[in-house]
């Protein structure tokens, strides 16, 4: 009964934020608060609150909680073994492939050859290196 009640509050001043905010022409976000403030209400109508409330004091449904999670953990336990074993069995697999990628021949990337190295500053170019770099890179795009 409490529950319900304290639903119906929500409900209601939910109701009259949306009016307000209405008031103030912003439809949209009245539409929207009027939607959130008809759920809880929508909850009580249905029976949803007050089969939460009784399940929420209930020590049987805890234990069917505990139950449900026992067997998640048994879901997720099961499944990291599966795929360690897997893994395991599939490791010459991968090593063969790592092999057969490794003797394959290399292509070089088309387009002009990297430069290697950077070039050694002069004595009295400060400013000259500065732009010396943004040339470099300029000239590596094409620009």
């Amino acid at each position: 009964m409490l529950a319900e009640t304290i639903c119906s509050a929500v409900s209601v001043a939910g109701l009259g934020i949306a009016a307000v905010t209405a008031f103030r022409r912003r439809f949209l976000t009245a539409a929207r608060i009027a939607a959130y403030s008809l759920i809880p209400i929508g909850l009580v109508m249905t029976g949803a609150v007050a089969w939460a409330a009784e399940t929420a004091f209930s020590p049987r449904a805890w234990a069917g909680f505990g139950l449900l999670g026992a067997a998640w953990l048994l879901f997720l336990l099961t499944r990291f073994v599966e795929r360690r074993r897997l893994r395991r069995a599939g490791a010459p697999a991968a090593d063969a492939r790592q092999a057969a990628a490794a003797a394959a021949p290399r292509r070089r990337p088309v387009g002009p050859a990297p430069e290697t190295g950077r070039r050694t500053p002069a004595a009295g170019s400060g400013d000259q290196d500065d732009f010396s770099d943004i040339e470099a890179i300029l000239k590596k795009h094409g620009i």
